[in-house]
């Protein structure tokens, strides 16, 4: 029995949320098509055995750099919405190729943070994503509509759009998969396991990929709005997600950020 069979019970719903740097190649400027294939078979590994998976991506501005012949990421904001207006039909068709070889589907959902604050519009976004999830052989896909909105595309990485997907959906765990093997200390070496959030706060620096825009520091904020949402967040690197079951096992892999405690509900008495 796998690892992550063993423990489906222990997280039943996941999201994972794909930074930029995760998907797109390391060298050239595009989509790495290979990570693509390797990311999609952990998702449909993780499906296979009964967990509900969402995920958080960014990679569209990286997908549509090309047709506007840039090397890097664009530094103003109408560049950069218009390589995200390209780039999300292209970034869809590479996740509808790499899980459709599993005879998974993919839907697509953009959302801006003004969504999420709407009390209509969240509940509509839930209600769209329970369905999605009740099919059975449906992936969601989020990202932030990068075309019209700017949070996400000006400070972060979908990180804090990852936390947020995350409240909305219920999910037991959250895994960011990054750049890096998870949160280092001083000496570069990874931190396994984090209690207090506030005590390694100073370990994050602003360091980004080509492509990425959010950083550890935007990472640690998002892991804050998860685990005070009562949700166990992981942060791993997004090149070996064959050690997704390890991270769902609760192995260590990664850093995993521990959920404050919930207060005991008080039972009225008769």
């Amino acid at each position: 029995m796998s690892t992550a069979k063993k423990s489906r019970h222990k997280h039943r719903r996941i999201v994972l949320k794909f930074g930029s740097g995760t998907l797109t190649r390391t060298n050239a400027p595009g989509l790495d098509l290979k990570q693509f294939a390797r990311l999609s078979a952990a998702v449909a590994g993780l499906i296979q055995h009964g967990y509900q998976c969402v995920t958080v991506t960014s990679g569209a501005v990286a997908a549509g750099t090309s047709v506007l012949a840039l090397a890097d990421r664009p530094s103003d904001l109408a560049t950069a919405q218009a390589s995200a207006a390209i780039g999300q039909s292209k970034l869809m068709r590479a996740y509808e190729m790499a899980f459709g070889r599993y005879k998974l589907n993919v839907a697509q959902l953009l959302l801006t943070h003004s969504d999420l604050d709407s009390r209509t519009r969240r509940a509509n976004a839930g209600n769209t994503l329970e369905r999605l999830l009740a099919a059975g052989n449906v992936l969601p896909i989020i990202n932030e509509n990068d075309s019209v909105a700017t949070e996400e595309l000006s400070f972060g990485d979908n990180d804090r759009l990852s936390a947020e997907v995350a409240t909305l959906a219920g999910a037991d765990l959250l895994i960011i998969l990054t750049q890096v093997d998870g949160l280092l200390d001083e000496n570069g070496k990874v931190i396994p396991l984090v209690r207090d959030i506030d005590q390694v706060k100073k370990l994050a620096n602003g360091t980004k990929g080509r492509f990425a825009r959010g950083g550890m520091i935007s990472k640690l904020e998002a892991v804050r709005m998860a685990v005070d949402a009562g949700i166990t967040t992981v942060i791993m690197n997004g090149r070996r997600p064959d050690r997704i079951p390890a991270v769902i096992a609760g192995e260590n892999v990664g850093t995993r950020f521990l959920p404050k405690a919930r207060p005991a509900r008080k039972t009225k008495r008769r």
